[in-house]
């Protein structure tokens, strides 16, 4: 009975769960791999928001701090970016915060990640294209080995 009761206690231990989370030291957005920190005193006044180009899709991993695509660690998937006008949006773009727009500031580019790469569009094309063509090449060998030889 004691064995039992202290195989039980020690995995209970061995199971349980450590808590941990990643404090950011800045505020951003990342959009077509490029990282701008969010200035939120900075903001924007409407007359100079141009069109919408992109909006957040991922969120950071907050145990090791990954992210892909584009991400932000603060705001909610959905939130939408937008040109400014008469500035590079190599430079800057304007996020979306409620009935306002703040600054975002380029900051570097976004590490690597292989789901910018399998999330791709053009590589989820062309994997299917592959695909297709290796089935059809499939199916004409077959239908050839069947078909009788005159």
């Amino acid at each position: 009975m004691k064995r039992i009761m202290l195989l039980s206690l020690l995995l209970i231990f061995m199971i349980s769960y450590s808590v941990q989370a990643l404090s950011w030291a800045i505020t951003f957005v990342v959009w077509e791999g490029k990282v701008y920190e969010v200035k939120q005193e900075e903001i924007i006044e409407n007359s100079e928001i141009s069109k919408i180009i992109g909006e957040v899709k991922t969120k950071p991993d907050d145990m090791t701090g990954d992210y892909y695509g584009d991400a932000s660690n603060f705001y909610p998937i959905g939130t939408k970016y937008y040109e400014i006008k008469g500035t590079s949006t190599s430079t800057a773009i304007a996020v979306k915060e409620e009935n306002q727009w703040v600054k975002a500031v380029y900051v570097h580019k976004a590490p690597f990640h292989i789901m910018n790469v399998i999330s791709n569009f053009y590589f989820i094309s062309a994997v299917i294209i592959i695909a297709l063509i290796i089935v059809g090449v499939v199916l004409r060998n077959k239908k050839l080995r069947k078909s009788p030889i005159i």
